[in-house]
């Protein structure tokens, strides 16, 4: 199956290993639950102009155990709220990890990221070429390649959505054998 390649700026590098998602919003504000009071909080401590600077389709870059900590929600849909479509990172907290890909948000292992992309350049992630490439600069990576239920996961929008489908293929399948 074919997943979307992303394009996108590479609006923020977190180069702190074992980086705690909470801090995206702070550890005070991880309880709130409106979208819109959740995104203004959101990267005040690393970029008070953040919101204002971000544009739909781009991406955030992280170094080794991306997610470290308890893997909240709110921090990442802060995020995809105010337009970020996926983060490329070394490594992920495997908590973070699945929570973000059974909500359907892309996400990509490119081990050596940090040293080639720099804030602002444009990169783009090819799920089926599994590469990361940095447009700016002309430079690629490779990425890990994605699980098949992984990438059936992104496919079909999140976890709900695959296994609806999963499903629905069983059903139709039952239905041929029937036949």
């Amino acid at each position: 199956m074919t997943l979307k390649t992303l394009r996108g700026r590479v609006a923020f590098i977190f180069d702190e290993i074992d980086f705690d998602i909470d801090q995206i919003v702070g550890v005070k504000n991880i309880k709130i639950t409106d979208i819109e009071e959740l995104a203004a909080v959101a990267m005040e401590a690393y970029d008070p102009d953040f919101r204002n600077k971000v544009k739909p389709g781009d991406i955030l870059v992280g170094n080794h155990n991306f997610g470290y900590g308890h893997p909240h929600y709110p921090p990442m849909r802060a995020m995809r709220h105010m337009g970020i479509a996926g983060v490329v990172c070394e490594s992920f907290s495997p908590g973070y990890w699945r929570g973000e890909i059974n909500m359907g948000f892309p996400q990509a292992t490119c081990p050596g990221i940090l040293g080639m992309v720099e804030r602002w350049d444009e990169i783009e992630v090819d799920y089926d070429a599994n590469e990361v490439r940095n447009l700016t600069k002309g430079t690629s990576l490779p990425i890990e390649p994605l699980s098949d239920a992984d990438r059936g996961t992104l496919s079909a929008g999140g976890l709900v959505g695959y296994i609806k489908q999963r499903e629905a293929a069983g059903k139709n399948g039952q239905q041929q054998e029937g036949s």
